[in-house]
């Protein structure tokens, strides 16, 4: 279901919802090299890189709550949004992959739908749309991954801790991953309806 937004947006950059997204996206170089480090020789930094990806997390939750109660959803903030969404899940699969925490076979699936998604935006485009807005079910999916990515570091170890986190963030992966892929076929059916009934208009 399509989240319907009868806010007023503005054209403004320096919001505090956009600061917070562009420090989300300040943060995505410094979560992969946190998480990588150790496969360079560096030290462990799951700690840090955990702290990173929670606090994207938060601010994830505020910019939104934030610009619908300030009334300040702006257009570059329909962008930057999802944008870092999108950043965050492409740098936590590179990093989880290399280092053998997820296999392949996840990592495909997500960026499948990931493609899916670029290609339903260029096709869009070339009709004169834009984006259409994030849907509820897109920001369940990605909030699930979001919960999963940190349990599955976290399960990189040993000790009940890590077996628990294991447990939940494979659980958090498998919602997450068929959510992900639910949202996407919705929005291949809402890219459809706008391309037909474009085509009928012009007819």
């Amino acid at each position: 279901m399509e989240v319907q937004e009868t806010r007023v947006q503005t054209d403004r950059v320096l919001t505090i919802p956009n600061i917070l997204s562009m420090a989300r996206l300040v943060g995505v170089p410094v979560f992969l090299w946190l998480i990588l480090w150790p496969e360079f020789g560096g030290p462990n930094r799951d700690l840090w890189a955990l702290f990173v990806l929670a606090a994207s997390g938060v601010s994830d939750y505020l910019d939104g709550k934030l610009a619908r109660r300030w009334n300040q959803i702006s257009s570059l903030g329909r962008i930057l949004d999802p944008a870092a969404d999108r950043l965050y899940i492409l740098s936590t699969l590179v990093g989880l992959t290399w280092r053998e925490i997820l296999p392949l076979w996840l990592t495909i699936t997500l960026l499948a739908r990931e493609l899916l998604l670029l290609v339903m935006v260029w096709i869009l485009d070339r009709h004169g749309y834009a984006p259409p807005q994030v849907n509820f079910l897109g920001k369940a999916a990605t909030f699930n991954l979001m919960y999963a990515f940190p349990l599955l570091l976290l399960s990189d170890g040993s000790g009940w801790v890590s077996s628990l986190a294991a447990i939940f963030g494979w659980a958090f992966a498998g919602w997450g991953t068929a959510l992900y892929w639910w949202a996407g076929i919705l929005y291949v059916v809402q890219v459809r309806r706008l391309i037909r009934a474009d085509t009928d208009t012009t007819d």
